[in-house]
């Protein structure tokens, strides 16, 4: 296959600008960009696919830039519902310097930051030399735009569009960047760079978008029960990142391995027999939470949070290093208790039982374990002094339970 019939097998083409496109992506080299705004200190797992998709380009010979939008992200992209809060400008500042750092590290992307050549615009000039050549009409009809007007939306979300215009079209300039790459939603603000670049410079320039990717009931990839997943593995540690990946929809996973991996087209139909044939393995999940983290993080950290799932898994948590707990313990939800109550006291007070009854009857019978030990005395005391660490003891009922308690 070649590129773009690679592309489009993942299913990562949703909107193409000219049919033209096709053949310069698969014959030339060309200079491109792809954008984000500094709204946080780190990427998450749902920006994933749009970097990846430019490693793709770029492994292909193309010119990827990263612009990060310190200008832009001064005032938001305009949001389905409602306007974005504001950030400061040392907020955008730090949030930038971040991205920049991880981008380039993980990606080795060029990083660009927008701000450089928006903040010397004066108002006489931005309506002058772009505002002119926007009819309202055409903003009006711009999906995002449009979603938004029952509710109301500010002229400062409005003027958003145009300054991504500018954008394409200081960058088709001063790079000869001829190409913007962006998610589906976004495909309003890049036919408005296109547009602009053709009304004032009378140039062609070119944009396609992605699909969003999406879990089986349609809401956005990227959260664990209300959290984000975050590339930074000080946010988001590489054993939590992989239990999210492993415990993929069997629905989804094989679209996730298309988008999320650079696996070819025979490893992933081989893994879609298997997940079809022995879903029970999860073969197909498995190697997507590895080939993801350790694309992120590398082998090491991919090692430690297999070793990590595979000591939870059998209870032996004693055989963890302290580096490998902060990780384990980071990934449950932690209730604080009283310090030297009785076991049996504690799994209510933790709401892991409903009743002091029902945690009698999970001691008698063997099914409680704290801090890798099988408990069988409801009144031994659970106390700081026999804690895991930094407090914290965990506690496992049954195979897979895990709980978090400190005093």
């Amino acid at each position: 296959m070649n590129l773009v019939e690679d592309l489009k097998w993942r299913g990562l083409i949703k909107d193409i600008s000219s049919p033209k496109l096709e053949e310069m992506l698969n014959n030339e080299s060309l200079t491109f960009y792809i954008g984000t705004d500094p709204t946080g200190d780190s990427l998450h797992i749902g920006h994933y696919s749009s970097f990846l998709i430019s490693k793709r380009l770029k492994n292909a010979g193309h010119h990827p830039i990263l612009l990060v939008g310190g200008g832009t992200g001064m005032i938001g992209d305009p949001k389905p519902t409602a306007e974005r809060a504001m950030i400061s400008k040392e907020e955008v500042n730090y949030n930038f310097e971040c991205l920049k750092k991880q981008a380039t590290d993980i990606f080795g992307f060029e990083v660009v930051n927008n701000y450089d050549w928006i903040k010397d615009i004066n108002t006489l000039d931005f309506l002058r030399d772009y505002g002119k050549y926007f009819n309202v009409n055409y903003m009006l009809s711009k999906d995002i735009v449009a979603r938004r007007l029952d509710e109301g939306i500010t002229y400062t979300e409005f003027s958003y569009m145009i300054l991504q215009a500018l954008d394409f079209m200081h960058l088709y300039q001063t790079r000869n960047c001829v190409l913007q790459v962006a998610g589906q939603d976004q495909w309003g603000n890049i036919t408005a760079g296109i547009e602009l670049i053709r009304k004032k410079l009378g140039k062609e320039a070119y944009g396609f978008t992605m699909p969003l990717v999406t879990k089986a009931d349609g809401t956005k990839f990227g959260k664990s029960e209300g959290k984000a997943i975050w590339l930074d593995k000080n946010k988001t540690s590489s054993y939590e990142m992989y239990q999210f990946l492993i415990n993929s929809e069997d629905t989804k996973v094989i679209d996730y391995l298309k988008t999320l991996t650079f696996l070819s087209k025979e490893e992933i139909e081989a893994l879609e027999i298997k997940m079809k044939t022995e879903p029970h393995k999860r073969e197909a999940q498995r190697a997507l939470a590895c080939e993801v983290v350790r694309d992120l993080h590398g082998q090491q950290e991919l090692d430690k949070a297999m070793k990590i799932t595979d000591v939870l898994f059998r209870g032996n948590i004693q055989d963890l290093s302290a580096d490998e707990l902060k990780d384990a313990l980071a990934s449950f939800d932690t209730t604080i208790v009283n310090d030297g109550l009785p076991l049996v006291q504690i799994l209510v007070d933790a709401h892991i039982a409903s009743s002091k009854r029902e945690a009698r009857e999970w001691i008698s019978q063997g099914s409680i374990q704290v801090n890798g030990e099988k408990k069988t005395d409801p009144d031994w005391i659970v106390s700081k002094e026999n804690a895991l660490f930094e407090n914290k003891s965990i506690v496992k009922r049954g195979k897979k339970n895990y709980y978090v308690i400190a005093q």
